[in-house]
Parts: C-alpha cells; structure tokens; sequence
C-alpha cells in the first residue's frame, strides 16, 4: 500500500493552503476532482457534521445517500482518528460563534 504522507500530497496542501477564499477553492477544487468526488466529499463533511450533533446513522443514510458502512467509517474517524474532523468542527464551531455574537437583534 502507498504511504498517503508524501512530498506530493504535502505539495498539494500547502497548495491548499494558499488558497484565500471559498471561491478560490471552489475553482481549484473543481480543477482538481471530479464533480462526483466532490459531491462525495461534500456528503462525507456532512456526515461527520451530523454525527457531531449526535444525528442518528439512519437519518444520515437517509439525507446523505451515503452507506451505512461510510457512515460507521466516517464515526470511526471522528472518534478515532487524527483529529482532522474535530479540529475543523471546534474551529467551525468557534467561527460560527464570534460572527453570531457580533451580530445585533432587531
């Protein structure tokens, strides 16, 4: 098996990382993947947005199309794995909050 951590895929995130906006990636992510995998991805971010908010796997299968067994994966990761999913969540969660709380009611 291929060792997924390389020079190449090290290229490609800091690649990643230059990048400024959300229409910036959108460009260089079309560029890059196929709109199916992009869809799957989108589903999968979904997913472990959902099971973050305690979502049951059903209703997930259900919205997302995905697998039960990409569902049991993607829960596996978020709890398991390198942390990816839940530095993006908190970070979500945190950015999400500070614009919420700038904002004024009517």
């Amino acid at each position: 098996m291929n060792n997924w951590d390389n020079k190449t895929t090290e290229e490609l995130f800091r690649a990643v990382l230059e990048l400024k906006d959300v229409r910036e990636a959108k460009k260089f992510f079309r560029d890059l993947l196929t709109e199916a995998e992009l869809l799957e991805f989108g589903k999968r971010w979904q997913a472990a947005q959902m099971l973050d908010a305690q979502v049951p796997y059903t209703e997930i299968v259900a919205k997302t199309g995905l697998s039960s067994t990409t569902v049991a994966r993607i829960s596996k990761w978020l709890k398991r794995g390198t942390g990816g999913y839940k530095l993006m969540l908190a970070r979500l969660a945190t950015h999400h909050a500070s614009h919420s709380s700038g904002k004024r009611l009517a």
